[in-house]
């Protein structure tokens, strides 16, 4: 008997996020890697292991408070974040819990609205609220009851839109339904419409039936030119009727792109898989081979096949000896099917979706990290968004992410390789993998890889931590990220030089289970009016602050937190612009000693001319900061840091001119 997958296993994995699924789905049969050996010298290894107790471990940054997620959301994964005003908005599978951070000493919880759904990427543009929705469970009522017919008119997958001018009673007022949902999603607010923004949707799941909503068909576009898949969806939202907000574009930005090289698994992970592969053979249980590794394939994929194969043959009841030796004949063959390895069919498909888009408005670009491509999108005109170029690295699993630096001359794209649930920091692990790319943008359009950034310390097998969410912080003349590693913790890097970035600032708990992978980690960090906001996965919500070292000091802290936002949608990149202020030009000051772009004793004699100038007032200042501009003009032709030294100048020109 020739076994085929049932029906709907065969549409569900027919997509490459739902082959990735799988794929993480059987990996987690491999055994643990064992934890890693390594040197203690780093605080971060061999903290204790615990959910509220774990052992912690700080460098050059201040925890300022923990906060416990609200009751009804402690056994529910927190996901990203967003900002408005005094707000931090914390998505979650159950829903969304709004933070008052006024005082991040003490955050208070505004609301903390139920409303399942996988997994609850949130976003803000004045009062309304974003909110996604992907899996099958999600119901447009917020209930909690889930939904159980295959096809619903209750069913919510795709945006939510709220309104909350009150910001203690948030108000469904839209809803926009898409034909994979929303993994995440981005709002563009175009400068020169005021009246819409436009959401760009990055679906990852599965087709949902056409008739549940129609239009929801597959296949290939030269197959199907109205094919759902090898697109995003651009939602406009009218501003005074958020009610009308509609699908008014779906852009092929991933036509003609191929499936990249990549690489397997580490050696000693496919050498301990073959090891409980054996094992779970021994055992009767079916084991398949998927890029080089023999994994254990779970009950939840097996059954179906199994019950197929009694449908075929019109039985009832248990599948027999018979089937299950049928199917272990055929599923290697079924596997590969779905994973396209099958040899003699030309080049497998790129991506058809993109996991996230960060948008730039203020340089006109995007950046999308679309599965096995990173890609440079112009949106200057938001509805039409159109790849200028794209790039693939052999040593990323799946591009996860992008950030710009302020300047948008480069952009750096994190890989999440494992999926965010395995350990793949561990000592075994190579560093390029599970990392970042940074490249520079040259031409406007080209990038140039640069180098690699991974968290510099190993983490043991019972976490799960590979690169994830982060934001820049704004730290004058320099390209300063603070980054989510889920249980790796966060880290603040430096990648002023593209291709040397180092590390500045970490904090990290041991794992939260000591005997097993347990639910832990940051899923995302951000910078915003100061405070460093971490959603922690189970633990609640963290708020830490710089500290000064050797490699930031007060001065540049100072001044990057004179830069004040009155919202963050860190998917969203805003330009940062200083406001005038001798903390800036000290910040200036202190890189130019640190790079010795200025003698020491001219670095002296700057800073005592600054102070006195500060001391003056009126003319006397202005006249002050005036000459000090003037005679650092003549020292930037002479320095070796000239381009610092001009900036500097230009920052006392402008304290001279402020009031």
């Amino acid at each position: 008997m020739s076994v085929s997958p049932p029906r709907p296993a065969r549409v569900n994995l027919a997509t490459p996020w739902a082959r990735l699924s799988l794929a993480l789905v059987l990996a987690a049969g491999a055994v643990p890697a064992a934890a890693q050996g390594t040197s203690q010298t780093d605080p971060r290894v061999g903290l204790r292991a615990g959910m509220y107790d774990a052992a912690e471990a700080s460098w050059n940054l201040r925890v300022v408070s923990k906060s416990r997620p609200a009751p009804g959301f402690e056994r529910s994964t927190n996901s990203d974040l967003a900002f408005t005003g005094k707000y931090a908005i914390q998505g979650n599978y159950n829903g969304w819990q709004i933070w008052d951070i006024s005082n991040p000493a003490s955050p208070s919880l505004a609301t903390a609205f139920v409303c399942p759904a996988s997994q609850s990427d949130v976003s803000v543009h004045g009062n309304l609220l974003f909110i996604s929705g992907e899996g099958l469970s999600g119901r447009l009522d917020c209930g909690t009851q889930g939904v159980r017919d295959t096809v619903s008119t209750e069913r919510l997958r795709g945006l939510r839109i709220f309104d909350i001018s009150d910001i203690r009673n948030p108000k469904n007022v839209g809803n926009v339904q898409t034909c994979r949902g929303s993994h995440t999603h981005t709002v563009l607010a175009d400068p020169r419409d005021r009246e819409n923004v436009y959401v760009y949707i990055s679906g990852s799941s599965q087709l949902r039936s056409p008739n549940e909503l129609p239009g929801c068909v597959g296949g290939a576009p030269g197959e199907n030119p109205n094919s759902a898949l090898f697109r995003i969806e651009v939602i406009k939202v009218p501003l005074a009727h958020p009610e009308r907000a509609a699908i008014v574009s779906s852009p092929r930005i991933f036509n003609d792109l191929t499936a990249p090289a990549r690489h397997g698994e580490a050696p000693e992970d496919v050498a301990r898989a073959a090891t409980a592969a054996a094992a779970a053979r021994a055992r009767g249980e079916y084991t398949v081979t998927i890029q080089g590794m023999e994994r254990i394939a779970p009950g939840q994929f097996i059954q179906p096949l199994l019950d197929s194969i009694v449908k075929q043959r019109g039985g009832t009841g248990p599948a027999t000896a018979a089937d299950s030796a049928a199917l272990r004949r055929d599923l290697q063959g079924i596997v590969n099917r779905m994973f396209a390895e099958d040899e003699g069919h030309g080049p497998r498909p790129g991506p058809t979706q993109c996991h996230d888009i960060t948008v730039y408005p203020g340089i006109g670009l995007a950046g999308g990290a679309c599965e096995g491509y990173g890609m440079l999108l112009d949106i200057r005109d938001p509805a039409n968004p159109v790849r200028i170029a794209a790039v693939a690295d052999s040593n990323f699993s799946y591009w996860h992410s992008a950030t710009f630096n302020n300047d948008g001359t480069k952009v750096l794209f994190s890989d999440e390789w494992g999926g965010g649930g395995q350990a793949k920091c561990r000592a075994t692990d190579r560093p390029e993998w599970g990392a970042n790319a940074i490249f520079t943008i040259e031409n406007g359009r080209d990038m140039r890889f640069r180098s690699y950034y991974k968290l510099p310390a190993p983490q043991t097998a019972l976490e799960n931590c590979v690169a994830h969410n982060g934001s820049l912080i704004p730290i004058p003349g320099r390209d300063v990220m603070v980054q989510a590693w889920y249980q790796g913790g966060i880290s603040v890097f430096d990648w002023t030089d593209a291709a040397r970035p180092f590390e500045i600032a970490f904090h990290d708990r041991g794992p939260s289970d000591s005997t097993r992978m347990g639910p832990g980690g940051s899923w995302s960090v951000y910078w915003y009016n100061g405070a460093i906001v971490s959603s922690e996965i189970s633990r609640g919500l963290d708020i830490f602050q710089l500290q000064p070292s050797r490699f930031l000091s007060q001065n540049e802290i100072d001044a990057a937190n004179t830069v004040k936002l009155e919202q963050l949608n860190p998917q969203g990149q805003p330009k940062f612009v200083w406001p005038p202020s001798f903390a800036l030009a000290r910040a200036y000051v202190d890189q130019l000693e640190r790079s010795s772009g200025l003698n020491a004793g001219r670095i002296t004699a700057v800073r005592q001319a600054l102070t006195n100038a500060e001391r003056a007032s009126g003319a006397g200042r202005r006249t002050a900061l005036n000459s000090l501009a003037t005679s650092l003009d003549g020292d930037a032709g002479r320095s070796s840091d000239g381009a610092k030294v001009r900036m500097l100048a230009g920052a006392v020109r402008d304290l001279a001119r402020a009031r």
